[in-house]
């Protein structure tokens, strides 16, 4: 069964207090724990761990293949 995250929800995983790091992108969630660039909860100052990322990574350096190293997790409501 698929897990399905509010917003909310993902919120809680921003890599604080030794909890995963979490992003949402194109209605999917990923975990990105294990990635360097996001240890911190914070990716290259400029993007936070726990939120939708579809809209600010348009202009990503960047394609949507990076995900492809990521699990999914589960995938984002969409907001009502």
């Amino acid at each position: 069964m698929t897990r399905i995250f509010s917003e909310m929800e993902l919120r809680q995983y921003d890599g604080s207090g030794g909890r995963p790091v979490y992003i949402a992108y194109r209605g999917n969630v990923y975990d990105v724990s294990e990635s360097r660039y996001w240890r911190t909860g914070m990716h290259q100052d400029m993007h936070y761990a726990g939120l939708d990322l579809t809209r600010s990574l348009r202009k990503a350096p960047h394609k949507d293949e990076v995900f492809a190293r990521f699990k999914i997790v589960g995938i984002l409501q969409p907001e009502e």
